[in-house]
């Protein structure tokens, strides 16, 4: 059953519940679900348990400043309904407390069985975002209430080290659209480090281990606030030598690590996915990113969640990443097509926008999607492609009239996140969809292509400064009628695509 923030008004006791010793997002998601209440005359408490009391200072300055009323308690009479957010019924970060009804929102990966409805996103960066998003498909702005915006804003900065490791484009939506105060925010940044944490972080550099071959370094510390992970990532980045670094900590029920990369053959977001691959989630920027690994996950693939084996396991993927990453600068020279066998494209039928149809010719807008955000230069001959997964590309109007023949059949996008074109000077959003319409891909000269058996790093010829990765199972391609032109496939729209010759 589809949760939304409506199915809330039937019940009239609520109380709204985050997880013991609140974090900013926390705090942030419980203000907005009793904001959006209240608006529905429903008087709700917001409450978390737990042996102690917020004592953080930023914390206590947000519930000061943005007027967050959030009570720290032991007991609770049984309510009618028990909502919490930023975290999941039972879970042992979160007291139990009995309730006639339960509902979950949350963002975190999912541990036992969910009461019907609930919503949780995992691949969100932040409940924030998660909340922003319910409110937002209730008609509401939360730029209707500058706290509210503030609050949100610095749940996500604080839950996605200071929006490095921000996964999912909603979460980017919320980072954009919040009219946050800029004041506040700073006052809340001054007060983020205590003393503590200051120590902890010297301690930490002393231990930071090098690789002059891969030019990466690693560093572990002592559990510390997100922040802090963040702060030591960025330092070490400025030592000579270093390319990419890693800084975690190992917490009670997994390692926090935070990522940064200062070359353009190293995205940070997907170094952290590498680190994180089936133990956890990553994701973030091109030079900011972090993620999570659970215990459980770890202890799962018998390796024993202690500071040796956990320090082993990191090093090892962080030095396999780079032992077994491969490069292709595509434009450059013509590829060796003797292992490559020929396709043709099956005809499937897909979307595509006339860019100039969505913004003046000659600015540059970029197009949000889930795969990331892309800059281009609008002009009139350029087209975005719609693929068989909703992903989207880029094609010249002269490829795009040998590649594809037009349809009068409706658009429909199979994808998860519409793509959105945001015009980089004046903030405009523009939907995609709107503008859609059908093609079918037509055989046309095809592709030379081979099946990968490592990962594949490609900087292709309409974006040379980011680059596009296959991985094991996915397709290096090659134009038939541009031998210079390569370019990645996934694997699963390339066996729905592409047919052998």
């Amino acid at each position: 059953m589809k949760f939304h923030l409506k199915d809330l008004i039937n019940y009239r006791d609520i109380v709204v519940q985050c997880h013991d010793n609140p974090d900013a997002d926390a705090l942030a998601s419980g203000f907005a679900l009793v904001w959006y209440l209240k608006k529905q005359d429903i008087d709700a408490r917001f409450v978390y348990g737990g042996k102690d009391a917020v004592k953080k200072s930023n914390l206590l300055k947000m519930i000061d400043d943005l007027q967050i009323t959030v009570e720290h308690i032991t007991e609770l009479p049984e309510p009618e309904l028990l909502v919490t957010v930023d975290c999941q019924y039972g879970e042992s970060n979160v007291t139990k407390f009995d309730a006639e009804n339960v509902i979950v929102i949350d963002h975190h990966r999912v541990s036992g069985e969910l009461p019907d409805p609930s919503d949780v996103r995992s691949n969100y960066g932040s409940c924030s975002t998660v909340l922003y998003e319910l409110l937002t498909a209730e008609g509401l702005d939360i730029n209707e209430n500058q706290r509210l915006a503030t609050a949100l804003y610095y749940g996500l900065m604080t839950d996605t080290d200071n929006f490095s490791s921000i996964f999912h484009p909603a979460d980017r939506d919320l980072h954009d659209m919040a009219k946050f105060d800029p004041m506040d925010i700073d006052g809340f940044r001054s007060a983020n480090m205590s003393k503590e944490e200051l120590a902890i972080a010297g301690k930490a550099m002393q231990n930071a281990v090098f690789n002059d071959e891969y030019r990466y370094g690693i560093i572990e510390a002592e559990p510390c606030d997100p922040n802090i992970l963040g702060l030591l990532s960025d330092m070490l980045l400025e030592v000579d030598g270093v390319d990419t670094c890693v800084v975690y900590d190992r917490l009670e029920n997994g390692v926090k690590f935070s990522v940064r990369s200062a070359t353009k053959d190293t995205k940070a977001s997907e170094l952290a996915k590498y680190m994180a691959d089936d133990m956890g989630g990553g994701g973030g920027h091109l030079t900011k990113a972090g993620g999570f690994i659970k215990k459980d996950l770890i202890e799962k693939k018998g390796i024993p969640f202690t500071a040796d084996k956990v320090s082993e396991m990191l090093n090892n993927r962080l030095h396999q990443y780079h032992k077994e990453s491969e490069i292709v600068y595509a434009g450059q020279k013509e590829e060796d097509i003797s292992l490559y066998q020929h396709y043709t494209k099956t005809e499937v039928s897909v979307g595509y926008v006339k860019v100039a149809d969505l913004a003046k010719a000659g600015s540059t807008v970029m197009i949000r999607t889930l795969e990331g955000d892309v800059d281009v230069q609008v002009e009139e001959d350029l087209y975005i492609i719609l693929g068989v997964d909703g992903e989207i590309y880029p094609c010249r109007q002269k490829k795009f009239e040998s590649s594809y023949r037009l349809s009068d059949e409706p658009y429909v996008f199979p994808g998860e996140y519409p793509p959105v074109v945001v015009d980089t000077v004046g903030g405009e959003r523009i939907p995609v969809l709107p503008y859609a319409k059908s093609c079918i891909a037509i055989g046309g000269s095809g592709i030379y292509a081979r099946p990968l058996d490592h990962r594949v790093k490609v900087f292709t010829t309409w974006d040379p400064d980011k680059y596009y990765l296959g991985v094991e199972g996915d397709y290096l391609a090659v134009r038939a009628d541009d031998l210079t032109d390569i370019y990645i496939i996934a694997k699963s729209v390339f066996e729905r695509t592409y047919r052998l010759s």
